[in-house]
């Protein structure tokens, strides 16, 4: 098995210790193991050093899998790496609360075992495309995004009208700090801290979320996924922030974003046991007593 190793290294220690434990499987199980290039280098000298170890800049439809060491945010970045390759992707979790990154330290050796004996499950993540007129670089490079695709205010305290069309028939102009257009995967990140809803992995929805709405009547918006979103901004500064995960460009108030469901998926692998609702109870807290 081929398998590729990324990670940002934002936890050293607790990050160190899940790569050598899961180094030490990967290679007792006989694996092609590639780590990110510039991942490794913040890996000790015994595992820069090893002739076992190859790196990578670019991923193939070669690699058989990829695995993501740290929080949900690293596997946002990860899919950058995967894009439309459709190498399913593992979630080994050093960070807080971790929806995407599921697998914890203690438990990487018997998740992988199962993993290798193919004892395991493909949940497909849909994601959001977005283009913009005039055309912007970044954008065009990675047109795409697993949570969300948000625009919001920049260097200024008012807020802004985001003028939203569905489908070209006009919605609304939210009068917000922003607005945050989540998938499904999406919906237990910005959006819920927002207001949103949560939506199942497996729905055909997205959802709109205004950020701090002026008016308490502009509420989340369950839309179908098939809907072709466009969006336009206007406010006292001439350029607003668009964020799509975790990368973030700045347009022009000329610009018209428009946003559409992507033609590829992303795989996450989840173990047999893993189900999304056994997930949000325990993130969540849900149905624990938490009064003493």
């Amino acid at each position: 098995m081929k398998v590729a190793i990324y990670g940002q290294n934002y936890v050293k220690d607790t990050t160190q210790k899940a790569v050598e434990r899961l180094l030490d499987i990967l290679l007792r199980q006989q694996a092609y193991v590639f780590f990110e290039s510039e991942f490794i280098t913040t890996q000790n000298a015994e595992i820069q050093n090893s002739s076992a170890i190859s790196t990578f800049d670019k991923l193939d439809k070669t690699f058989d899998l990829l695995i993501s060491v740290g929080g949900d945010g690293t596997i946002l970045r990860a899919v950058t790496y995967v894009r439309d390759l459709g190498i399913p992707i593992v979630g080994i979790n050093t960070g807080r609360l971790g929806f995407l990154a599921t697998i914890q330290i203690d438990d990487i050796e018997t998740a992988l075992t199962e993993i290798f004996k193919g004892d395991y499950k493909i949940s497909e993540r849909s994601l959001l495309s977005v283009s913009t007129d005039p055309e912007h670089k970044d954008v065009v490079k990675t047109n795409f995004a697993l949570n969300e695709i948000a625009l919001s205010r920049k260097n200024t305290t008012s807020m802004i009208t985001v003028e939203t069309h569905l489908n070209d028939e006009f919605l609304n102009s939210y009068w917000a700090d922003g607005l945050i257009l989540s998938t499904p995967t999406g919906s237990t990140g910005y959006s819920l801290s927002c207001g949103g809803p949560v939506i199942a992995p497996d729905a055909n929805n997205f959802a709109l979320t205004p950020i701090a709405p002026h008016n308490l009547s502009a509420r989340p918006l369950i839309i179908p996924d098939s809907t072709t979103v466009t969006l336009r901004v206007n406010g006292r500064e001439d350029q607003f922030l668009m964020s799509l995960d975790s990368r973030i460009v700045t347009l022009s108030n000329t610009t018209t974003v428009t946003v559409k469901k992507a033609n590829f998926v992303i795989k996450m692998v989840e173990l047999l046991d893993e189900t999304f609702l056994a997930t949000l109870r325990k993130k969540l807290l849900w149905g624990e007593d938490r009064r003493n």
